[in-house]
């Protein structure tokens, strides 16, 4: 257990009860289901077909409370970074390319100058990829939001080639896990930051770099490899993330020594975060994974795992 009662639940999110809203809706969305949905509800991004060769990918979220440290350190241009970085990551663990992207700003009283940061902070995100921002919403809700804080959610949907769909089901015992560096915490596990933070001086070069976006190094990854499996590490780690890809009967095990972590790591652990708890909620360095037979592995790839068989989901080699 952390000391001091520093968790994500004593911050007032708890994973667990994310993960009951989830299963409780199953059914309503499970009800929509058309002849065109592909694939279960609960993935990084829902698939629909478009013709027999064709699926559209696509994936909502929000920065979240990684806005109110943002907009104290004047980096809010970094949280539109990180919202379209987030949806196109998540898209790409499908293999689909991004098309566009279409975000929704909401507050109490508009800022328009916090507005504009954000978008060109998408904006720029969204160039380097290839992602067109088709428009938006921008929504004025006194009573709903707190004076002067304000919230920014996005769509990405992207387009996949049938035969080019990377869904894990090829994933097999002996295969590894290569891991992809992330730059920091990115946008999850801020309600326990800022419990940590308070109203103490905010380092935002170490708690606020955005989001990675990944794109390219998939992109790179697949012309060399046989990409089988992709999962964005977010809200429940390398764990509980890498294991919404595997298929069933096969697990991983990883290493969490293979790789060295950012800095802003070991200051949540001076802080109080136990081990457990910084596994269980952040990514600890590692943005995205990435399943490939072990004779794909390049020279420049950080193995950080291996697929066995009896392993339920993902395991640390050091549990």
């Amino acid at each position: 257990m952390s000391r001091d009662g520093q968790t994500y639940a004593a911050a007032g999110v708890s994973l667990a009860t994310a993960g009951a809203v989830v299963e409780r809706l199953r059914a309503a969305v499970e009800s929509t289901r058309t002849d065109g949905v592909v694939g279960a509800f609960g993935t990084f991004a829902g698939l629909f077909a478009l013709d027999d060769e064709r699926l559209l990918a696509a994936s909502t979220d929000s920065v979240g409370s990684k806005l109110v440290l943002a907009r104290r350190a004047g980096a809010l241009r970094w949280c539109g970074a990180d919202l379209a970085a987030h949806g196109i990551n998540d898209v790409a663990t499908t293999g689909a390319e991004p098309l566009f992207f279409l975000d929704y700003v909401a507050a109490g009283t508009i800022d328009p100058e916090q507005v504009v940061e954000l978008v060109e902070g998408a904006a720029d995100v969204c160039r380097a990829a290839g992602c067109a921002i088709l428009g938006g919403e921008t929504a004025e809700l006194p009573g709903i939001y707190r004076d002067d804080e304000l919230d920014f959610c996005g769509t990405v949907v992207g387009l996949v080639r049938r035969d080019e769909l990377v869904d894990g089901s090829r994933s097999t015992v002996g295969d590894v896990v290569v891991g992809l560096r992330s730059a920091g915490i990115h946008a999850n596990g801020f309600s326990l930051v800022r419990r940590l933070v308070g109203d103490d001086a905010l380092d935002a070069e170490l708690l606020l770099p955005p989001t990675r976006c990944y794109l390219d190094e998939v992109r790179a990854l697949r012309r060399r490899a046989d990409v089988r499996a992709l999962a964005h590490v977010t809200g429940g780690g390398i764990a509980g993330n890498l294991a919404r890809v595997l298929p069933q009967g096969v697990g991983a095990v990883v290493d969490p020594s293979a790789w060295e972590r950012p800095a802003v790591f070991h200051w949540l652990a001076a802080q109080g975060v136990a081990e457990d708890e910084l596994r269980r909620v952040f990514n600890i360095g590692i943005g995205y994974c990435a399943v490939v037979p072990e004779t794909d592995v390049g020279p420049g790839d950080l193995v950080i795992g291996r697929l066995e068989a009896g392993v339920a989901g993902v395991e640390w080699s050091d549990a």
